[in-house]
């Protein structure tokens, strides 16, 4: 049996408890009434319990039958009104069943259990498709970001390989050392942003802005030769707290981007770190490329958002020529910046390019996850 015919069954044989309960009632009520040929005092004849048990009887057969099938059809319209929020909430079920989590119940009415329901099954697959959001929004991520120290390995080796009399044994090992431990701390950093997702935060430990520059740049240098780019830089101090392998994946990311982003042998990358007077750190990187129109300038922060008409160049000779980026560069940027409480900075200049501009909180200041903010 269905719910629906349940309680239209509930709901009939409820009516028809309630006639024969009025049925005992009144029979009880009969059982005073004396029998014989009765009258009144003037000699009129008055019904007895028999005359009133003949006229009743009738009737009461035909109300209770009248109340069987009111208990029915008016159930049954009754129990269908009743649940049709539950076949609201069922076929937005089965779509998310079949794999669309956009859909909402939104149940429009008077706040009653099943609104409650409704709302309480809205959460939970709001939450749910954050929670699916999240993990693709991770796997899109690692899958950039890893790309990154393994072709810095790959310019390494290769240049290795072109000319493997002049190769410096010990010093190419160490480069590959560090570039392999520079890949680990990338899936640490990617981790530690999938926990800030969940409002888990990363240790916050003294950072210098300079030294983690100029080691991203030293790693980022084959990739430049290649491509032709010059990286010009200018690290002066610049002190902040933080979690140091997010904010190497944040100066990664915007050297990256430039190197990718430009016009192709000849251009340039500045990389400017300091402070400002009021003691934050600083991190400015200007590129040279073409020019990126006003309004897709406001969009290079979101996910998957690449600058039209911008290039990516795989180097001089390269055998393999590079892919675009995969979008999510700019990105992370801006999400490693707002855990870090930083000011972020995109603007275009006329002649072409992009210069970001990341200010971050002073050492001791409270700003983003790490002070308990929110997002």
């Amino acid at each position: 049996m269905s719910a629906r015919l349940r309680l239209t069954l509930s709901y009939a044989g409820f009516l028809a408890a309630a006639g024969l309960g009025t049925v005992a009632l009144l029979a009880y009520v009969l059982h005073f009434v004396p029998e014989g040929n009765l009258s009144d005092a003037d000699g009129v004849p008055v019904p007895d319990r028999g005359d009133l048990v003949t006229a009743l009887v009738p009737k009461l057969v035909v109300v209770l039958a009248l109340l069987a099938v009111v208990g029915l059809v008016g159930g049954w319209v009754l129990a269908g009104r009743m649940l049709r929020p539950l076949h609201s909430i069922h076929g937005v079920a089965r779509q998310v069943a079949a794999g669309s989590l956009e859909h909402r119940v939104r149940l429009q009415g008077t706040p009653d259990e099943f609104g409650e329901l409704a709302d309480t099954f809205d959460t939970m697959l709001d939450r749910l498709q954050a929670s699916f959001e999240e993990h693709r929004r991770f796997a899109a991520n690692a899958s950039h970001e890893l790309r990154t120290p393994y072709a810095v390995e790959r310019a390494m080796l290769d240049v290795a390989l072109a000319d493997p009399a002049t190769v410096d044994v010990p010093r190419l090992l160490a480069r590959l050392d560090e570039t392999n431990r520079r890949g680990t701390e990338t899936v640490e950093a990617l981790l530690a942003l999938a926990a800030l997702d969940q409002g888990r935060t990363p240790p916050r430990t003294p950072v210098d802005l300079a030294e983690v520059t100029g080691g991203v740049v030293r790693d980022l240098d084959p990739l430049a030769d290649r491509a032709g780019i010059g990286v010009h830089t200018d690290l002066g101090e610049g002190d902040l707290d933080g979690a140091e392998p997010l904010v190497r994946q944040l100066v990664t990311n915007l050297v990256l981007n430039g190197i990718r982003h430009n016009t192709g042998p000849g251009g340039t990358v500045h990389v400017t770190t300091g402070s400002t007077s009021e003691g934050r750190a600083e991190l400015r990187v200007t590129n040279t490329g073409s020019r990126v129109p006003p309004d897709v300038l406001g969009t290079l922060t979101e996910p998957f958002v690449r600058g039209g008409g911008r290039t990516s160049f795989g180097g001089a000779g390269s055998h393999h020529p590079a892919q675009p980026g995969s979008g999510l560069g700019l990105a992370i940027v801006a999400r490693v910046a707002e855990v870090h409480g930083a000011a972020l900075e995109l603007s275009a200049p006329p002649e072409g390019g992009l210069r970001v501009r990341v200010v971050f909180p002073a050492p001791g200041a409270d700003g983003g996850l790490f002070s308990g903010g929110s997002r």
